[in-house]
């Protein structure tokens, strides 16, 4: 073949090359004969397809690779195909040569068929030959590409954290490597560089970014995997709302750089008005639904069910062609949710009333619910004025705590009005002000809603001091009060995904030690734990803040895939393995006895232990032979 292989690529050629001489290579797409002596045949690379005229002789087979010679020349007007970038041109008077021969593919790699998962995976370089694949690894590429691109122009500086760390009891699973040079101690692989780039701010990095890997033995779904990629940064001498505005411009130059709009100005909303309106943290914007506050509709109710702190509800419009089953089916998902029930009420024009309905607003309309009976007309009244209701409509309503019946409320919504991800634009939300501490564990102690270095929101500074001095002295803590201090954490989301999360962190050592003391973690107990990071406070800590948002997630948005396995090279399957590599996969014993290291059967197992699923792991005692 000469020193060039190829002169040019297949998707790249156009009219403007009608004429010349040219070298393609790539893979059979599709073979089609034409008469006796000719066979069409469409050659595929990364960039797209080209249509070449070959020699009927040549036994080419679908994945054969390639190298065509040819003249570019202009097809027939009758055969142009419009919906190929090459459909005006084609290679004719082409020689071929066989690069390589391809046994027939287990599926079909132009997408035009589904094709299951784990086949997929199990054969994923066959698999990123499809145009879908491809494309959307390249997007990926162009969202790193865009990121550095705004890192640089904001000064910030990449530096690499190491991947063999210390095991933090916070946050998810480790994934735990053994030592060999020191038998019985495990290195942990790293859930987030969080430590190390606080560890930059107290070196003078000032501005620090990394497009990290990170690790979480966590359950596998559609927006998580065991293996992820974020950015992550950290700012010195920064407020949180700088930080939102560096990761905003980060994000808008990968979002502009994939779909060629740059988004709109990213708006911001609180914590608790994102639960009370959308019953979620992460809210989908891209459509209504709105929860609606009902309780004081029913404050002197004699409906026992709607004796709670809070009844809430949202109204689907035209919604009242459900069917009883579909409802029953609804109601028993809210009860897996955690609610104790769900009323539903259907609204229909007022005359003439359907059987066991119920007239309301004047007469203007009929209320059908199974519980219509045991509210009063004041009630039902108030409820179909407040959610403004029409005839056709449908409502749902939720009485429970607060949280609870704006969380399953929330999760209804998805159910009834979520689009598919590649439907009504992007639509980027900070929310701002989380809690510090999510709940109360049953041994007493709040638990941190986010990692315990989150600064406290300045106006709730007080009341940490101040529970924090009852636990120093043996009392107790108001849980309610305690529950309400917010955080300097924020988030980012786009469009019912959390993109990730952030925070102003804890510089100053007499708060985190308030902190600490709520937790239940004494200054001995934190020593032995944090106590590298908080040595390094203890010489000048600048004021610091930092956020970390996953890659996959919004390469995945932005290139309109439900799952982020569609954006990643290599990813796991649902249940964690990888049917490409086998992993995960057995040891032999001369590894295990290297890292001093024994298997032995988890509780209930029987039989031989190294044909066994589940395994326990058991490090030598270091002064054994």
């Amino acid at each position: 073949m000469g020193d060039r292989m190829r002169t040019d690529y297949c998707g790249r050629l156009s009219r403007a090359d009608i004429g010349r001489d040219v070298t393609v290579c790539g893979w059979v797409s599709r073979r089609r004969e034409h008469g006796e002596h000719l066979a069409f045949v469409d050659l595929r690379d990364r960039t797209g397809i080209v249509q070449c005229v070959v020699d009927h002789a040549h036994d080419l087979r679908p994945e054969y690779v390639l190298a065509v010679t040819g003249t570019v020349r202009k097809r027939p007007e009758d055969t142009a195909n419009p919906d190929l970038a090459t459909g005006e041109i084609e290679i004719g008077d082409a020689t071929v040569e066989v690069l390589s021969r391809s046994e027939p593919p287990p599926f079909q790699i132009d997408g035009r068929t589904e094709v299951d998962e784990m086949l997929r995976i199990r054969h994923r370089y066959l698999d990123l030959r499809n145009p879908r694949m491809h494309s959307n690894l390249v997007n990926r590429a162009r969202v790193n590409a865009a990121i550095r691109r705004s890192m640089e122009a904001a000064e910030f500086i990449e530096v690499e954290t190491p991947t063999l760390v210390a095991s933090t009891p916070e946050g998810a699973r480790d994934f735990v490597v053994p030592s060999r040079l020191h038998q019985g101690r495990f290195y942990a692989l790293p859930q987030s560089p969080q430590l190390f780039k606080q560890l930059c701010m107290v070196g003078g990095i000032d501005r620090y970014y990394q497009i990290a890997r990170c690790l979480r033995d966590e359950d596998l779904r559609a927006d998580r995997q065991f293996e992820f990629t974020q950015l992550d940064l950290e700012m010195s001498f920064a407020s949180g709302a700088e930080v939102r505005a560096v990761i905003s411009e980060a994000v808008a130059e990968a979002t502009e750089e994939i779909t060629g709009v740059r988004p709109a100005a990213m708006g911001e909303i609180t914590w608790h008005e994102a639960i009370d309106r959308y019953g979620s943290d992460k809210p989908d914007l891209r459509f209504g639904l709105e929860l609606t506050e009902l309780t004081d509709l029913f404050a002197e109710t004699g409906f026992n069910a709607f004796k709670a702190p809070a009844v809430r509800g949202i109204r689907v419009p035209g919604g009242g062609d459900i069917s009883r089953n579909a409802v029953d089916d609804l109601t028993k998902q809210c009860q897996r949710w955690g609610a104790k029930g769900l009323v539903w009420m259907r609204v229909s024009a007022g005359e003439p009333l359907a059987d066991g309905a119920r007239s309301a607003a004047g007469g203007r309309l009929a209320v059908t619910s199974p519980v219509a009976k045991f509210m009063s007309d004041a009630e039902i009244d108030g409820v179909l004025g407040r959610l403004g209701v029409e005839p056709g409509d449908m409502c749902y309503l939720v009485a429970d705590t607060w949280r609870r019946a704006s969380g399953v409320l929330g999760l209804l919504r998805l159910e009834l009005g979520r689009p598919p991800v590649n439907e009504g634009g992007l639509h980027f939300l900070w929310v701002v002000d989380f809690p510090l501490f999510e709940d109360v564990s049953a041994d007493g102690l709040p638990i941190p809603a986010h990692h315990p270095f989150t600064m406290p929101h300045a106006d709730d500074l007080d009341v940490v001091a101040a529970a924090s001095e009852r636990m120093a002295s043996g009392g107790g803590f108001d849980a309610d009060t305690l529950l309400g201090v917010r955080s300097q954490a924020y988030d980012l989301v786009l469009n019912g995904w959390e993109l990730g999360s952030g925070s102003v962190r804890i510089h100053r050592g007499d708060i985190q030690q308030q902190v600490f003391d709520l937790l239940g973690i004494d200054p001995a107990a934190a020593q032995e734990r944090f106590g590298f990071l908080l040595d390094a406070f203890r010489f000048g800590a600048p004021p610091h803040a930092g956020f970390a948002f996953g890659i996959d997630r919004l390469a995945a948005l932005l290139c309109g895939e439900e799952n982020i396995r569609e954006v990643i090279a290599f990813p796991k399957s649902q249940s964690g393995a990888d049917p490409l590599t086998n992993a995960p996969s057995h040891i032999s014993a001369e590894q295990l006895e290297e890292l001093g290291l024994a298997l032995v059967a988890s509780e209930g197992e029987q039989g031989d232990i190294a044909s066994e699923g589940e395994q326990g792991v058991v490090a030598a005692d270091e002064d054994e032979s």
